[in-house]
């Protein structure tokens, strides 16, 4: 084998060498770049997750100011007819559960009869623990997102002047 030979021969070896190490890079490039977007996608999914357990939370306390009772099944705060030719209509349709991406709310029972709050199944850990509204302080210590629940409690407010009116 001449000089030439092994020089070329050298000069391969080094560039699948090269090739090898940039494909490596490339890839724990990608792996940081897919969980960083897992964690922004998770992130989206808490901020809707809080939104849509303040829908429930809202129009519960609306059905129970206008209806002075709880009501029995989420569907009522959808197609409920209050004695009106159009019916009240608390939500404009009932939501899916962002962590779990299903209709698999757990439905918390009220003192009696009814309905007065959800919370999600999921039993992922958060990744928010502060800087909640004050209506959801209690979120903090939460190692779950099923330990998130969005109760109406009439007793609450009366008991606790100072924490804000949950809107009309």
């Amino acid at each position: 084998m001449s000089h030439g030979e092994r020089h070329a021969r050298r000069q391969g070896g080094f560039t699948y060498i090269g090739l090898l190490v940039a494909i490596v890079l490339i890839g724990l490039m990608l792996a940081a770049a897919g969980e960083s977007a897992r964690t922004t996608a998770q992130r989206e999914r808490e901020l809707e997750l809080l939104f849509i357990g303040h829908q429930y939370r809202n129009a519960i306390a609306r059905f129970y100011r206008q209806n002075h009772r709880y009501p029995q099944a989420l569907e009522e705060l959808v197609n409920f007819a209050s004695g009106g030719p159009q019916g009240a209509h608390y939500l404009r349709r009932l939501y899916l559960d962002p962590m779990t991406r299903a209709a698999d709310w757990v439905l918390l029972q009220a003192p009696g009869s009814g309905i007065n709050g959800v919370a999600s199944t999921s039993l992922q850990v958060p990744m928010k623990h502060s800087g909640f509204d004050f209506v959801d302080v209690g979120f903090e210590d939460a190692q779950t997102y099923a330990d998130w629940t969005f109760v109406y409690d009439p007793r609450a407010l009366l008991n606790n002047p100072a924490r804000p009116a949950i809107p009309h």
